[in-house]
């Protein structure tokens, strides 16, 4: 996995700075979030990764299904990416797009997972918590897991707040079974 992150890298880097230079941002974030969803489809991921189809048969039918979602230079990088065969790591570059875009602009994206949903004050206090120890302004994506059975899970950027009934059962777990 870090090889292939490490592999993403410039290729996130190169489309973070034109998306700067070029004020397109937003654009380039749905270009690179819509790739990313397109290749996880398993008959794309089959296409793309076909040794004996052609590579410009395959780029041309690949380019008319996302026609409506590229700009010009987006297919230009996706062009890039499929003469380097390097399809396979947009979810990496997408990824790292989001890391360099909330770094910049002083954000960062937080996966809040519950196990129920959770209303606007909860949120909040979850956001205010994540801001006083990250000192970022935390953007909140919340979605609901019910095997959690109670509680949160909080990831932020490399940091993982497990305050679940079910990590606190496989913690209870470990330290009898050890």
């Amino acid at each position: 996995m870090s090889e292939l992150i490490t592999l993403a890298r410039p290729y996130a880097v190169a489309a973070y700075e034109r998306a700067k230079e070029t004020q397109s941002s937003d654009a380039w974030q749905d270009m690179l979030s819509f790739l990313s969803t397109l290749l996880q489809d398993p008959r794309m991921r089959r296409a793309a990764t076909n040794p004996r189809a052609r590579k410009d048969a395959f780029l041309g039918a690949l380019l008319d299904v996302c026609r409506d979602h590229l700009s010009a230079d987006g297919e230009n990088f996706l062009r890039l990416l499929v003469q380097n065969h390097r399809l396979d790591l947009i979810q990496h570059i997408c990824t790292l797009f989001s890391q360099y875009r909330a770094q910049d602009e002083g954000y960062i994206d937080v996966s809040v997972v519950t196990a129920y949903p959770l209303d606007d004050e909860e949120q909040r206090r979850i956001a205010a918590t994540v801001e006083n120890l990250l000192k970022r302004q935390p953007r909140l994506i919340v979605r609901q897991d019910k095997s959690l059975i109670g509680g949160v899970v909080i990831h932020a950027g490399d940091r993982v707040i497990d305050a679940s009934v079910r990590g606190q059962l496989q913690r209870l777990e470990k330290s009898l079974c050890h």
